[in-house]
């Protein structure tokens, strides 16, 4: 039987960026993936008709996303996502009218201050408007470096309230701030609360230029990260294994062994990188001691995401991707200009997708297809050739104000950590979320002490071996 020095379930973005960042330390590491496939819920798959590899959903990384661009670079595929230096967002408003929103070439944070001045689409009470969060935003961007709570929103309110006790116009809201916070929290802004969306802002707009930048992966999920995270820790004495559902038997307050299709197999270390909505069928049984762990997870709120692909017998695009303010669909992305093909293949995101996931396919194709022709004429004389929807009904737990506190990395449990987007790293469920999750686990398993964010915490047994 093969020495395991840790066990990570689930391959996701976190599991794998914690497998990872283990296997860099040194350790052989055993990474267990249920589904047939790995990626967790950042994943892709092969169209039957197309034979394309499609993503299960349009997944977007800012340039703020600095831990996730560090496991790329890990993996040697950070080259594989197109970046620019500067935001550049164009839009299309329900009247046809086209406006692009464009970085001035000035430092941070004046940089937006002059995009907004410059953007064709705002009125002068707009752009007043929009300046009335600059002091707003330095408080913020202070209590990011300093690793203090957001003074700047209160825990209670939502986005739309906190937008609104700061003087946001109706318009503002609805071109730009609707929609980046639809995208980043996943849920509508009268629903989601304001400090993570706070968060955002400042990391966006509060570090060098690049990090509020928009960048979209050359190629599908898989290829990105999936696929060379396994290739990169086999050659390092790891495995990964898909169709590999596993239980973690705990004995009382320790970690007795893990339980899957070859038989048990432990480790002085696992990491639990599987959803919120998963964690009770992992472990087995329950321990007394992560009842109440267990129980918050399994009461967080969800919020779906919608996809819809379709594949046209032309261009009707010349820019990779378009926001599309006050519509169902948010945003539309040409998967021909991201991945350099001739297919015309655009993908339609609507993010918080409540009110419509429960439709039909034929309702939501018909619904994509109607607002493309709405917002980019050339797709009126265009024919449709395929079309598929993806539903991610849990895509993303629940931002709302009052919902059950997020858990840490490390447990009651010796030897068991904790890694994912929902695990509480101050963010919202984004990509960026789950690979900081998935190497404070990995800190904190060499490092019992603490909980893998530098915060030291009582000693508890369940590290890495010594030598490693």
């Amino acid at each position: 039987m093969a020495s395991w020095d840790a066990i990570v379930i689930g391959a996701g973005f976190a599991g794998l960026s914690a497998a990872v960042s283990l296997a860099e330390r040194g350790a052989r590491v055993l990474v267990l993936e249920a589904r047939p496939g790995l990626g967790g819920r950042a994943t892709a798959f092969v169209d039957p008709e197309t034979g394309e590899t499609v993503d299960n959903g349009q997944h977007v990384l800012f340039g703020c996303y600095h831990e996730t661009f560090r496991f790329l670079r890990t993996l040697g595929t950070d080259t594989l996502v197109e970046i620019h230096d500067d935001l550049e967002i164009e839009f299309v408003e329900r009247d046809g009218r086209r406006s692009r929103l464009r970085a001035a070439k000035l430092p941070p944070p004046w940089h937006l201050v002059g995009a907004l001045a410059r953007w064709s689409a705002l009125s002068f009470g707009d752009r007043v408007a929009a300046l009335r969060l600059g002091r707003v935003m330095r408080r913020a961007q202070a209590d990011l470096r300093a690793e203090r709570p957001f003074s700047a929103a209160e825990p209670d309110e939502t986005v739309e309230t906190w937008l609104g006790r700061h003087g946001q116009t109706p318009r503002l809201v609805e071109l730009l701030w609707e929609p980046l916070a639809v995208a980043a929290l996943n849920q509508p802004i009268a629903t989601a609360a304001a400090p993570p969306f706070v968060r955002v802002l400042a990391q966006m707009f509060g570090g060098t230029r690049r990090d509020a930048a928009i960048a979209l992966p050359r190629v599908p999920l898989d290829a990105l990260y999936a696929k060379p995270a396994a290739e990169w820790l086999a050659a390092r004495g790891s495995e990964v294994h898909a169709n590999a559902l596993a239980r973690i038997v705990c004995e009382g307050k320790r970690i007795g062994h893990v339980a899957w299709r070859e038989g048990t197999v432990t480790a002085p270390a696992v990491v639990c990188a599987v959803p919120w909505h998963g964690l009770a069928r992992v472990l087995d049984p329950v321990p007394a001691s992560m009842v109440d762990i267990v129980a918050r997870a399994a009461s967080l709120g969800s919020s779906p995401i919608v996809t819809v692909n379709l594949w046209l017998d032309r261009a009707v695009t010349d820019v990779p991707f378009v926001g599309l303010p006050a519509r169902t669909m948010q945003w539309v992305f040409d998967k021909r200009q991201a991945f350099g093909t001739d297919a015309s293949h655009l993908s339609l995101v609507s993010s918080g997708a409540e009110a419509i996931v429960a439709r039909s396919n034929a309702e939501l194709t018909e619904l994509a297809l109607s607002e493309v022709h709405e917002a980019l004429p050339p797709a009126r004389q265009a024919r449709l050739l395929r079309a598929t929807v993806v539903r991610e009904k849990k895509a993303t737990f629940s931002l709302a104000p009052g919902e059950p506190s997020r858990p840490a990395t490390r447990t009651p449990v010796a030897g068991l950590w904790l890694a994912g987007d929902w695990i509480d790293t101050g963010l919202p469920a984004t990509i960026e979320s789950a690979v900081v999750s998935g190497y404070r686990a990995a800190a904190a398993v060499e490092h019992p002490s603490s909980d893998g964010s530098g915060a030291e915490m009582e000693p508890a047994s369940g590290g890495l071996n010594p030598a490693i």
